[in-house]
């Protein structure tokens, strides 16, 4: 079996109000994010990816970001972090992503038209943040090469009848207190 398959069913589930919520260092950052885990990720992330011509690999603070760095070191594919701070920088957009959980304001720097970006996340849960940085990249004038989320939670989410495919590494929901794999392989 494979270390996220394995650490998925393994992870602590706790409750939220009605919502049964896993708890995983991919995309919590606890319990500790073991460098054997990480290196299968990003493996597997280099396998899935259409990385060709890809100029800018693209992904959302805070946990999309120890992802997109061991990709970009393997790659050597530059990283932008698209944060929740504005810096006021020249080119900077803002956009609003919300979530099933909350809504936040985000600046992408240093994207600009006509650059080739693969955008990774951690979770693909609601599809709030994706879609709106998605839309944002559009709205630049970037090409979108591909997007990748390590993990997808089952249900519906915004990006069911988009025009973006995300591609997942494995595929989750949680019933009776455990994580259930719904797709091993992820989409994609």
């Amino acid at each position: 079996m494979d270390q996220l398959r394995q650490s998925l069913l393994d992870a602590p589930i706790i409750e939220k109000g009605e919502y049964q919520y896993f708890v995983h260092p991919v995309s919590d950052g606890v319990p500790m994010l073991r460098p054997e885990l990480l290196r299968e990720i990003t493996i597997k992330i280099i396998r899935k990816a259409d990385l060709e011509d890809v100029d800018k690999i693209v992904t959302p603070a805070a946990m999309g970001i120890h992802i997109s760095t061991a990709v970009s070191l393997m790659t050597d594919v530059p990283l932008v972090v698209i944060r929740k701070r504005r810096y006021g920088l020249d080119g900077e957009v803002s956009l609003s992503a919300q979530t099933g959980y909350s809504e936040n304001e985000m600046y992408i720097n240093d994207v600009e038209a006509g650059d080739t970006v693969l955008v990774l996340d951690d979770v693909l849960s609601t599809g709030g943040t994706m879609r709106a940085i998605l839309d944002s990249l559009k709205h630049i004038g970037a090409n979108v090469a591909d997007v990748v989320a390590v993990i997808k939670k089952a249900g519906s989410n915004e990006l069911d009848d988009a025009d973006y495919n995300v591609k997942t590494l494995i595929n989750v929901t949680v019933e009776n207190g455990q994580v259930v794999v719904t797709d091993p392989q992820g989409d994609g």
